[in-house]
């Protein structure tokens, strides 16, 4: 039989070829069967326009870049949204069995012409599904990047949740923001490996020179009887290679995602100011940098100070803050405070140990021992200002 008489020939059973490749489908291919119609009808104008496309290529092999692109045009949304790439693999063997069934005798050169072009074909599959990924990464790429930048501008809407949900964020309970420096080859995918293995979930934002991972715990589906979650500090030690020179900072622990904006605050001012403390850990703790964030005017940071140091020592006892305002003073001399106070050395050490029991910081210790004296300036400078404020509010009335 000549090609012409082979084409006319196959003209006429392609109809025939269509149905029996559905039959096969349904026959052999559960998940074709369990599809809903609408989408089983998809997926058999896929398979049918496959069985014309090889008869024009067949009529016309030069034609093969187009018609294999046309295969995947009958349904392509339909396609990508309900099949996987080995489903549509699994399609385009049993189209092939089906033909080469029928077409079984009627010469070698028809049979190589269905394996060449079932080659073919799967390969353009192969790049349908290619480019759908990589777009969908795009995608992700840029939604994670308007996520994470509303996080860090604190201009959270309504449509973060659904944002955060877009991405497969899995994180519960509380999160943190870790901010650092891009290194010179920066490898995420090596950072969501990582995350993973730390069963964390991170959202990842590099704004030039500057990497920001905002970090939530996730349960791991299968691992939850081992998981044991790990606390900020460690996570942020195990990330820490992963970003470039210079310093690391991590921003407190908040509730939720939607409240990450003040953790993120908290690391950018930190950030910026980490390098006023010469012997700084990597990473570095924000709160850690409460007296340099403050000097440099960062409003959150004072009120931590106060909020955290000042107050619940005032309300505690006074004495407790005229023992530390002393002993700080004194450049932390036990004896030059028990003079100036007319107390015991013991009384001062006594009264130091309440100081860190009642706010959790030690004042022996140079380091915080600077904490502790910015947080009595912020606090005095505080309450001078509503003693002055009182008064005039008196004369007003």
């Amino acid at each position: 039989m000549d090609k012409t008489a082979t084409l006319a020939w196959l003209r006429r059973i392609s109809g025939d070829l269509a149905t029996a490749t559905i039959q096969r489908l349904e026959e052999t291919l559960p998940w074709y069967a369990d599809m809903p119609p609408a989408r089983r009808s998809a997926v058999g104008l896929v398979a049918q326009a496959g069985i014309t496309s090889f008869i024009q290529w067949f009529d016309d092999p030069t034609s093969t870049p187009w018609i294999a692109a046309d295969i995947f045009a009958a349904a392509p949304r339909e396609l990508l949204r309900s099949v996987s790439l080995t489903q549509t693999l699994q399609l385009i063997r049993v189209t092939v069995e089906v033909t080469e069934e029928r077409v079984a005798g009627k010469g070698e050169d028809l049979r190589e012409a269905i394996l060449l072009y079932s080659r073919d074909v799967a390969f353009a599959a192969a790049d349908v599904y290619a480019r759908a990924a990589e777009a969908r990464g795009l995608w992700d790429a840029r939604l994670e990047a308007l996520v994470v930048d509303s996080i860090l501008t604190g201009e959270a809407d309504e449509e973060l949740p659904s944002r955060i949900a877009a991405l497969g964020w899995h994180g519960h309970g509380e999160v943190c923001v870790l901010v650092g420096t891009t290194p010179p080859q920066f490898d995420v995918d090596h950072v969501r490996r990582t995350a993973r293995k730390l069963s964390v979930d991170v959202l990842i934002g590099v704004q030039g020179s500057r990497l920001v991972l905002v970090l939530g715990r996730a349960h791991v589906p299968g691992r939850e009887e081992e998981q044991e979650d790990l606390a900020f500090d460690e996570i942020a030690t195990r990330l820490e290679p992963s970003f470039g020179p210079g310093y690391v900072v991590l921003g407190p622990p908040v509730a939720a995602l939607v409240d990450a904006g003040q953790s993120a605050r908290a690391a950018l001012a930190g950030f910026a100011v980490a390098r006023a403390w010469r012997t700084a850990p990597r990473p570095v703790e924000a709160d850690d940098l409460l007296p340099e964030r403050a000097l440099a005017g960062d409003p959150l940071a004072k009120q931590t100070l106060i909020d955290r140091i000042y107050r619940p020592l005032q309300a505690h006892s006074t004495d407790l803050v005229t023992t530390l305002w002393s002993y700080l003073d004194n450049g932390r001399s036990l004896e030059a405070t028990a003079r100036e106070l007319f107390v015991h050395p013991n009384t001062v050490r006594y009264r130091l140990k309440r100081v860190s029991e009642v706010i959790g910081w030690d004042a022996t210790g140079p380091r915080e021992a600077l904490i502790l004296q910015t947080a009595l300036i912020l606090g005095s400078i505080g309450t001078a200002e509503t003693v002055r404020r009182r008064p005039a509010a008196r004369r007003a009335r």
